[in-house]
């Protein structure tokens, strides 16, 4: 029962992920300002010199991972795929949770400034990880 649970929660994770990557990226390229509700300037973050990686904006690539971890997470509910899948999975959501933490770091140490939406995303990378650990690990 906390399998079937956990990967649903996955899912919904995913999908909660790639609304999140999507409104920054709708915000950015429309050029509208993200309002950060912590009173912090999200609009340097997500325009800074890091906000791509050759050429291809940070936020497209959470989009893509989130997109991905709920595709994956779905399609391995309704099908038997090998065991090993799960297991892909968590070594991918801990790339991206390292990333998010090197993101965080950015934006502490280079940036000099917080955008609260992509710390969201990055607390909800680390909570695929740890859930993603303890489906594949702890049972």
């Amino acid at each position: 029962m906390i399998l079937i649970f956990s990967k649903t929660i996955l899912i919904l994770l995913g999908l909660f992920g790639f609304i999140l990557a999507s409104y920054i990226h709708n915000k950015k390229i429309s050029k509208k300002k993200l309002v950060c509700p912590l009173r912090s300037d999200c609009d340097t973050v997500i325009n800074s010199d890091y906000s791509k990686i050759y050429g291809i904006p940070v936020e497209v690539l959470g989009m893509f991972y989130y997109a991905f971890i709920a595709f994956s997470y779905g399609i391995y509910n309704l099908s038997s795929l090998p065991v090993i899948v799960p297991i892909i999975l968590f070594y991918i959501s801990l790339f991206a949770t390292l990333f998010s933490i090197y993101l965080i770091y950015l934006q502490a140490f280079k940036i000099k400034q917080w955008c609260m939406w992509c710390m969201v995303s990055a607390f909800t990378s680390i909570l695929i990880c740890t859930l993603s650990f303890v489906y594949n690990f702890a049972f």
